[in-house]
């Protein structure tokens, strides 16, 4: 990208040098200042050149591979093709009249005249130039993705425990909002607006809300205060939440409006809404209890469990569970991570079924790190259970 685009030593290798260089080191800066809570201003100042360098690096580089491949038909191409460029060379001073040739060489001068450029500089060139404009449009284009808000997906889910009086119940699915240092408030308010606009039956925020103290980001969650719900809206925690002060975060989303559902059981109407803790906080003593959460109900009643990550679909088979709600995965997020995601989860995103239950996996609203998706866009889903006696 630098050194075979260039003639030589000049401002050009010096300026996409330092950006090769600046580049990855504001990227590990990005992630060492928000892991490490540095002031929110330094977090933000670094967020946005930092994170989104991680996507455009990758894209340059699965980009570069591509341009390897085609590289030897663009030489083949260029073969016999000659491009000017101005260039000083010596032209020869011509010999006055009356004057005797001599043996030696006649002395020139410099002057501008066409230069060839090499076949090779040429194809790094336009190889160059290609994979650059593919790598920013494509980050550009999935930055936007995110940027603009998750879009409404909607699934039929039906329950053979639910009855016919709670068929087309809506629950509203957002997880992975990843508010922080580059997701603020802004983001929070459009999230808030499209749940909103669905009029859904109940909502649910399945982990990941925030990358950040309660302190700093406490202004960006505000709006959640205006989620509205016939019957509510719960939560239940992510492995972000453990990184971020989860006992901190869980008063606040009360003090939201907000029902965190920390192992537990709400009896709604219809069915029975469950929750439990993130596998991340096992390491905090607040791991995942099924047991708590699920154990002495009326095993004749739909239930519906509410768990970040979609690992943990195992224990809900073992407990009977009708439906898994769950996140975790951002569908990939960045393909093709996609295929690493899918090797890590069950199922990487949309409805699945283990043996009696169902599981059905939100791509998220928000982005972690880049604030880019690229192959897995972004969603809020509104989930409508169906009676099978309706």
């Amino acid at each position: 990208m630098v050194r075979d685009t260039t003639r030589g030593p000049g401002p050009a290798r010096r300026l996409g040098t330092a950006v090769l260089v600046a580049g990855p080191v504001l990227a590990v800066a990005a992630l060492v200042t928000e892991r490490a809570g540095a002031p929110f201003w330094l977090q933000r100042a670094l967020g946005w050149p930092g994170f989104l360098w991680l996507a455009l690096s990758l894209y340059l580089l699965l980009a570069l591979l591509a341009g390897e491949l085609v590289r030897p038909l663009l030489v083949r191409a260029f073969a016999h093709r000659r491009v000017p460029t101005r260039e000083t060379a010596p032209t020869p001073v011509p010999v006055s009249a009356g004057t005797a040739a001599t043996d030696h060489e006649p002395e020139a001068t410099s002057s501008p005249v066409p230069a060839v450029v090499s076949r090779r500089l040429l194809v790094s060139r336009v190889v160059g130039g290609a994979v650059a404009a593919a790598a920013v449009s494509t980050v550009g284009y999935g930055t936007y993705g995110v940027l603009r808000g998750p879009a409404v997906k909607r699934v039929t889910i039906p329950l053979a425990k639910l009855p016919r009086a709670a068929h087309g119940f809506r629950i509203a699915v957002v997880s992975d909002i990843h508010l922080g240092p580059v997701l603020g408030r802004g983001f929070a308010q459009r999230v808030v607006d499209t749940i909103n606009s669905t009029q859904p039956d109940l909502i649910a925020v399945v982990g990941d809300l925030v990358d950040g103290s309660v302190k700093d980001l406490g202004p960006a969650a505000a709006p959640l205060s205006g989620l509205k719900a016939r019957h509510g809206s719960y939560f239940v925690t992510g492995n972000h939440e453990y990184f971020s002060g989860a006992d901190a975060w869980l008063e606040e989303v009360r003090r939201l409006g907000l029902h965190p559902l920390e192992n537990a059981r709400t009896e709604l109407p219809a069915f029975d809404l469950a929750g439990v803790n993130d596998l991340a906080g096992e390491s905090e003593g607040e791991g995942p209890d099924f047991t708590k959460a699920l154990g002495g109900r009326d095993t004749s009643r739909a239930v519906v469990l509410l768990a970040h990550q979609p690992v943990q679909i195992h224990e809900a088979v073992k407990h009977q569970v009708d439906l898994q709600l769950s996140g975790h995965t951002h569908g990939g997020q960045l393909w093709p991570g996609n295929f690493v995601a899918a090797a890590a989860n069950p199922t990487l995103a949309g409805l699945d079924r283990y043996g009696d239950t169902q599981l059905y996996v939100s791509r998220g609203a928000g982005a972690w790190g880049p604030p880019t998706r690229v192959g897995a866009p972004s969603d809020i889903t509104i989930v409508e259970l169906a009676s099978k006696q309706a």
